[in-house]
């Protein structure tokens, strides 16, 4: 019998390229959460500016709506161009970027020129993400890509937190207004142009395609067709298909819980408390409690998978979600908010890290850009929706209790659905 090969954390670190690619995935999403802090201090939190419900989703929408037709791109040159490239040069475009979004904020412009300067971020953002993840299998071997993914996208996520709070922490010594939200953003560009730098030490081909195109000119009936052939081959799959179904119901309930957890913080939980205070301030405890959430999902979720298998974890954790919310969420208060948050981040990380893994392991390589891509499309397109939906049903207080038992009782049907069809 064939002994099986580690799976541990030290055995992943061990490896060069697993932590040259970490590295680099740690650098940029530290980058992503400084300019994110100052973009949403910006939009929600500047005295300058004012912000409703609408208004915020709006926002949301013009960012994340169009740059999700990025992904179908995205996905298509990710299995045509080296992958390798793609983050080498998608890092140093951001870096150039966010300096054009700080000199905005700085002149205080708004409206529109605002709004695509963001989207241009977030469009190249788009292909980081995606690149780092079609490229992860490269750099471990197939028993490992759950702890991989594990480590990888929570380190990821928590670095975005850390770089968030590094901004909330600069923003208090700045101050609240235009000054300093553009020096802000423009830091971002230091981790971007390091995560440039780090990228550069592999080999042109080693994060894939394994097939590499002699031509990345794409037309877009070619980006559709491609588009559709990796939504085929998704579905061709079914434990890639429920894994999909079962994401993208939850990045719609995530939706309503952002929203509704934005105007809280901006205009109903205003009081000062030195344990849970309002406003900007506040919402960085729930992010921070998230992020702690996110911790605990990939510490547990590995070891969950080697006992119970994916469908069960993934059931029971969206099950299991679903009461934490209504247990959490329905007194309204901000200790049990920030609690709340804590619950999310680890529904929304053990079930990542399930899907990705899934992904990996059951679609082929040549066609694992393109099913990202579909992944990645359908993960920002529900978001949004949720937002658009909410910013007409929530009121501006952001307390419904009738939204927050429609998202509980939508994640206990969720699990159903996903245990059914897996």
């Amino acid at each position: 019998m064939q002994e099986q090969a580690p799976t541990t954390v030290r055995h992943l670190l061990l490896r060069s390229d697993f932590r040259r690619l970490l590295g680099t995935r740690l650098l940029s999403q530290f980058g992503d959460g400084v300019f994110q802090a100052a973009l949403a201090g910006t939009v929600l939190f500047n005295p300058q500016r004012a912000a409703n419900p609408v208004d915020v989703a709006a926002g949301f929408a013009v960012l994340l709506l169009p740059y999700s037709l990025v992904g179908p791109f995205a996905g298509v040159w990710l299995d045509r161009w080296s992958r390798r490239q793609v983050l080498l040069r998608a890092n140093l475009l951001r870096a150039v970027l966010v300096l054009g979004v700080a000199a905005l904020v700085l002149a205080g412009v708004g409206g529109i020129p605002f709004y695509i300067a963001g989207l241009l971020v977030f469009s190249v953002n788009r292909f980081v993400l995606a690149a780092l993840s079609a490229g992860l299998p490269h750099t471990v071997d197939e028993p490992s890509l759950v702890s991989a993914n594990a480590l990888s996208t929570t380190s990821g996520a928590v670095a975005t937190v850390v770089g968030g709070v590094a901004a909330l922490g600069v923003l208090q010594l700045l101050g609240a207004g235009n000054g300093g939200y553009a020096l802000v953003g423009a830091s971002s560009a230091v981790p971007y142009v390091a995560a440039a730098a780090v990228v550069a030490g592999f080999a042109r081909p080693y994060l894939g395609p394994d097939h590499m195109a002699r031509s990345a000119r794409l037309s877009a009936r070619e980006v559709a067709v491609g588009m559709l052939a990796g939504a085929r081959h998704a579905w061709s799959h079914k434990p890639a298909a429920a894994a999909l179904i079962a994401i993208s119901l939850h990045r719609l309930f995530y939706g309503f819980l952002t929203l509704m957890t934005l105007l809280l913080y901006r205009n109903t939980f205003t009081t000062e408390s030195s344990l849970f205070p309002g406003g900007l301030v506040g919402l960085g405890e729930v992010v921070g409690a998230g992020a702690i959430g996110t911790l605990l999902a990939a510490a547990v979720t590995p070891w969950a998978v080697r006992h119970i298998g994916k469908p069960r974890w993934i059931t029971a954790v969206l099950a299991g979600g679903g009461l934490a919310q209504l247990a959490l969420g329905l007194p309204f208060l901000p200790m049990t908010i920030v609690a709340a948050g804590l619950a999310l981040g680890f529904v929304a990380q053990a079930v990542k890290i399930c899907v990705d893994t899934t992904l990996q392991e059951v679609v082929d390589d040549d066609y694992r850009g393109r099913v990202f891509s579909v992944y990645d499309t359908l993960f920002n397109v529900t978001y949004v929706v949720a937002l658009l939906i909410g910013a007409f049903v929530l009121p501006a207080s952001g307390i419904s209790y009738l939204m927050l038992v429609a998202v509980g009782v939508g994640y206990a049907l969720t699990a159903a659905l996903y245990w059914r069809i897996s």
